[in-house]
Parts: C-alpha cells; structure tokens; sequence
C-alpha cells in the first residue's frame, strides 16, 4: 500500500478520498488555488501545495505544478477524484513518467472511452447495444444536419468530450438545429477544449441507468449493481438512487453483463461507470437499453453503491493501485435495502437552477448516523465562488426499502438550514415528496413533466414567519438596550425598556419588513412577561422565546412550540425552517428614497462571468424573451433574454469581455 497519496482535485470528492485514506493509514497531500487557501480539504489533508489562481485553467488543469507538487511532497500516487484531469490521458500519462501511480485506468482505456463517438463505435464491436445517432468525424454543419434528419427528430447534440450536461442540446425541429449546434460546439470548447459533437436519437421516455464496475491488473472484473441517475436538470444529476426502482432481476443482469463486457474489451482497470439509456415507454426490458458513455473514474453518486454494498470504493480504488486484487468476487457480492442521495446546490431552482454565489453565513446538516450520511467540501463562513461547481454537499440516507429511505431523505432535508446563497433543499422535498416520484413513474423528463407541481411561486411568508422574525429583532433590541443600560446611570429607567413604553398609553410598535417587492407592515404590542402579539396581513399570534448566541431562535407561537434558525445580514432578517427560507429586509422609513425609475429597462449579469456572445446591436427592436446575450458562468451558459417588447438602447459589454455580478449589460427601452 502506499505511503503518500496526492489528491488532485478541491471540495467534496478531495476531502472524501481524504477521510479512506486516514482510515488507512495513508498520508495526504492536496493542492490549492488562491481561492481554495482556507478550504476545508486543504485543513483536512496532513500537507497542502499551492498551484496557481483561482480559474481551473490556471490551477487545477495544470498537470505538471500537480505532478511537481507530488515531487516535492514525495507522494507515491495521485487521486484525480472526478472532473478536471481525472479522464485526461495524457495526465495519467505525464503520472506514470514521472514515476508516480495514476489511482485510475490505464491511459488506453481513458483514450478508448474519452470520445464518446469512438466509445460507441468500440461497444458496437463488443456487442453492447447502442443509441442509433451519428459519430462521425466530419463536422461539417450541413452534414450534421442531414444527419439529423436521418436519424429523426428529436435528436440530441452532444459534445464528443463533454460530461456533467456541458456540450448537451436536445433539437425538436430543423429549423433550431443550426443555432443548438453553434451553443453546443462553443461550449464543448469552452469547457473541454474540443469543439467535435456527436448525434443521437433522443428519446422520448428515457431513464438514466448505470453500473458500477471494478477491475483489476489481474483480470478480474465485476459489477457493483445498477444507480438510477433519471432525475435530471440541464442534462445534471439531480438525485441517484439505488437500486434502480423496479429493477427486473433478468434486466439487472443483462446490464451487469454488459457493463462488465464493456470494461473487459478496454482492459480497464479500477473504478468506472457504463452509462446506459433505457426506454421505460413500455417499461424497463432487457432489450430496450443502450451505451451511452463510460465514465473512466469514481462517480459524484458513488456512496449509494457504498450504502447498498456496504463497500468503500475509494478503499477498492487504492487497493487495486496498489497492485491487489479485487477485494471481492462477483458472486460475492449483493444488495441490502435502498440508497438515494441528493446533491445540495447554490442555486436557485425559481431562476431556471441559476447558480448562486456568496459566503455561507449558516450552514448546519442533519446529523449523520448509520441511515444518514453527509459528503462535503465545505463549512460555514466558507464561500460559494463563480470559479466552482456550486455544489455544496451530497446528502445520502439508506434505509430497508425505497419508500422508508425517501421518508428519511425528506426528513433529513428538513433539518438542513443554509443562510448566504439560494439553495434547492426546498425543491429537493418536494421532489422526494411527489406522488410521481415516489411511485417510481421516473424518467430523465421528470422535472419539466412536473415542474409546475415541484416549483410552485413563491408563497409570501406567513404570519408565523413574520412573528418569529419581528420577536428576533425585539430580542436582539432588548439585548442591546440591556448592554447600554447596564452601562449608563440609571439602568432602572423606563426609557431604556424595549417595550413600546409609552408615558400614558399602552406599549406597541411598528415594523416594517421587505419581502421581495412587498412592503409588510406588523404591530406588535407588548404584553406581560416578554410575550408580544404581532399583527400581519393575515391576522395575529402571540409570540415569546429565546435566542441563543447560535443563531437559534426557540419559540412558542400560539402555544406550539418550534425552533428556527436567524440569521442577520445588515438590514435583513433571514428566517430558516424545514423546507422554508425568508429573507425579510427591516425597512426605515426614514431612510426610504424615491426609487431610480430609469432602472426599470436594464438588464444586469446575474453572477461574475464572460461575455461569449451578443446577439443584438443598439437600436434593434426586440420581442419578449428574444436572446440578446449569453453569459458564460460556473462552466455553464446563461442567456439574458428581452423582458419586454422594445428597443435596445445602449449594449455596455462586448464578446469575451469579463463582467462583475450586477453589471449593467443592456438597457431596454420598452414599447408602452
């Protein structure tokens, strides 16, 4: 086994390849960006190398500062994790000539499964069933879109290099097929340096399954079980699960066969993933799935097949580099209960799942037990940058069965409370919550099939939400002013009470608090013994509780007892419960101005990014929604759209230009 291991990625997977290798007795090295100085990997590994600045350009994807980082720290091997280098060839390459072990397969069978047209062309000889598409070399616009028509709308554009949904449009009709090409192919180029796409039939009723193999340098190979990765935004992941619902017993080995076949024809070695594509139009068959992709590393979804087999794969992985065998044989292996893991992202599922960067001024997980299990990268008061995938954990739960394991999962989104950024736990309970879902009814169209039930309008916070809001700020008030009385001459004065006192009359205030653009007026009055009525647009409750120097707030409002998170930034007041955030602005009246009324038509960057392209010029008249520039942010590409009918005013930003969050890009006159 070895000594020193490096670990060549950031975040969640570096910090989950830390905590098998301590188990194991192996030190660990990690490496950093500027933006990763303090970050939670670089606290957990024994040692740490810096490697550039924050882009991934300049840092992680820069094989010799790693490769020398390993030298200088005398590392025997490197982890990739996934993403950046762990599927480049010439990486695991550069590795083995300069004396050091790539913990993945061997650069040939990286090459042979790297381009996914290649890849299919090889599956076709081993006999692995594939999606009818095109795969060709030549990349001449107006063949790809003959090609297209042969292969018959819908069809999906894929870059050849691509993962994680970059590269990826789905084309229903010719006429769009040219501009998806275009936004495929530059962002292939963007993303992996390599512009080439790939068609496939797209089909109509998929769902996403996969299996995890594990091979050795000895000749053996097994399969670890199917993960059913349907649950999809934006061509991403959104939930796993295994065993795949519904699984038939003659589907499952088909598969498995097939998936092993499919290592063995590359002589892979270590941990991969055949993805296949099933049509579930009549139900899950053994004869109605197909090769997509192998993905030539660990997963980001690896710890349900961890959960259902009670395996570690990173132990297998760094066993198997080490020139062991297999820990396990085929027959030896079998499933218990289910898993399903959820991926907690920035983002804000209301606007299209647009990533959301800041610092996380609350972070607090449901605790982890045999059932629960929390995968992280981060911790409170770090920061969600633009330069990253905004994922901020994989929460992963088990149980006997798939409809207990949801409970859990459910229950355990429940307890997350995250205050900094937008986060998707509200969505993701109502996601493991949905008749549909739970009923197993799954394909990789299930978000938009049920979009209208999984992200409703935001409701306006209720008069409970407001109650525990104004009773935070009374005693954050009444703590302050019990500092400064304790301080002046006359602590006993009524005029240093947080009580409404008012000579003659009886004690009440106003609040006034910002929600979005609505302006919500409370009264509270103050009764006996710090308990306060608080009267909201809705009606009226009682309130009274502590807050502790945590953040918590435990309270009783009309009698039922709760305890919520509070978190103060400046003016606002945000207020976590299970499945809820509000962010309520205290408002001044004093200090309300007359808002800049020329603001209405300009359109601002949603986040930090670079302009890939503007698509309109000054003076041109644009209709509702029409594309008017795409902004490359976090790996992914943003389309600024007209909000109304008008006339372009002023475009402030030219392509491949770098813009701040809020920049103003365009100004819109519209129509009246």
């Amino acid at each position: 086994m070895f000594r020193k291991i490096l670990i060549a990625n950031r975040g969640e997977i570096a910090c989950r390849v830390i905590r098998t290798a301590k188990r194991m007795g192996v030190a660990t090295v990690a490496v950093y960006s500027d933006a990763d100085a303090h970050a939670r990997h670089v606290a957990m590994a024994d040692e740490a190398v810096h490697i550039g600045a924050a882009p991934v350009r300049e840092s992680y994807l820069l094989p010799e500062r790693i490769i020398n980082a390993a030298r200088l720290t005398g590392a025997q091997a490197i982890h990739p994790g996934y993403g950046f280098l762990s599927e480049n060839a010439a990486f695991a390459k550069a590795c083995a000539e300069a004396g050091l072990v790539f913990i993945g397969p061997p650069p040939k069978a990286i090459e042979a499964m790297g381009l996914k047209g290649a890849a299919k062309a090889l599956m076709e000889k081993a006999k692995v069933p594939v999606v009818p598409g095109y795969h060709g070399d030549d990349q001449s616009p107006d063949l790809l879109a003959r090609e297209a028509e042969r292969i018959g709308y819908p069809v999906l554009i894929k870059a050849v290099a691509g993962g994680g949904g970059k590269g990826m449009r789905r084309v229903d009709a010719a006429k769009d097929f040219a501009a998806a090409l275009a936004g495929a192919q530059r962002e292939g180029a963007n993303a992996f340096g390599d512009d080439k796409v790939l068609l496939e039939k797209y089909l109509v009723k998929p769902r996403h399954i996969e299996i995890q193999v594990f091979a050795d340098s000895h000749g053996n190979a097994v399969h670890l079980f199917e993960r059913d990765c349907s649950v999809q935004r934006r061509h991403q992941k959104v939930l796993e699960e295994a065993p795949a619902p519904d699984m038939p017993p003659a589907m499952r080995k088909a598969m498995g066969d097939a998936a092993v076949a499919a290592a063995k024809a590359i002589g892979y070695v270590g941990a991969g993933t055949v993805e296949f594509i099933a049509d579930v139009s009549d139900g899950l068959r053994p004869d109605r799935f197909y090769f997509m992709e192998m993905n030539t590393r660990l997963q980001v979804e690896h710890p349900v097949t961890e959960m259902i087999t009670g395996q570690d794969l990173v132990a297998w992985q760094l066993d198997v580099a080490a020139g062991a065998k297999l820990p396990l044989a085929q027959d030896a292996l079998s499933i218990d209960g289910h898993a399903v893991e959820a991926r907690i992202y920035a983002e804000d599922p209301q606007k299209n799942f647009l990533p959301s960067v800041g610092r996380l001024h609350r972070l607090r997980a449901p605790a982890e037990n045999a059932h629960v299990r929390v995968d992280t990268g981060v911790r409170e008061g770090d920061s969600v940058t633009p330069f990253y995938d905004p994922m901020i954990a994989k929460l992963i739960v088990w149980d006997t069965d798939r409809r207990a394991a949801l409970r859990r999962l459910r229950q355990a989104l429940a307890e997350y409370q995250i205050a900094g950024v937008a986060t998707n736990t509200a969505f993701l309970m109502a996601l493991v919550g949905h008749k549909a879902f739970i009923d197993g009814d799954l394909d990789t169209g299930f978000i938009e099939r049920f979009r209208a039930d999984l992200l409703p309008q935001p409701a306006p916070a209720s008069t409970v939400v407001l109650a525990l809001a104004a009773l935070a700020v009374t005693l954050e008030r009444r703590e302050a002013v019990t500092r400064q009385a304790a301080q002046s001459g006359d602590p006993w004065s009524p005029w240093s009470a947080v009580d409404g006192w008012r000579m003659n009359d009886q004690g009440w205030d106003e609040l006034t608090m910002k929600e979005r653009d609505s302006d919500i007026l409370c009264r509270i009055d103050y009764l006996a013994d710090g308990v306060l009525r608080v009267h909201g647009p809705e009606g009226h409750v009682t309130a009274q509780g502590n807050l502790d120097g945590d953040g918590s707030l435990d309270a009783v409002i009309d009698g039922r007892r709760l305890r919520a998170g509070i978190v103060r930034q400046d003016d606002d007041v945000i207020v976590l419960l299970p499945g809820e955030t509000h962010r309520l602005s205290i408002v001044d009246p004093r200090a309300a101005g007359d808002l800049d009324e020329g603001s209405s038509g300009q359109l601002t960057a949603p986040m930090p990014g670079k302009i890939v392209q503007v698509l309109v010029e000054e003076g041109a008249k644009v209709e509702k929604g029409q594309a008017l520039m795409i902004l490359e942010a976090m790996k992914m590409e943003h389309t600024i759209s007209a909000p109304a009918r008008g006339v372009v005013a002023k475009v402030n930003f030219r392509a491949g230009e770098q813009v701040p969050e809020g920049a103003a890009l365009l100004q819109i006159e519209a129509e009246d």
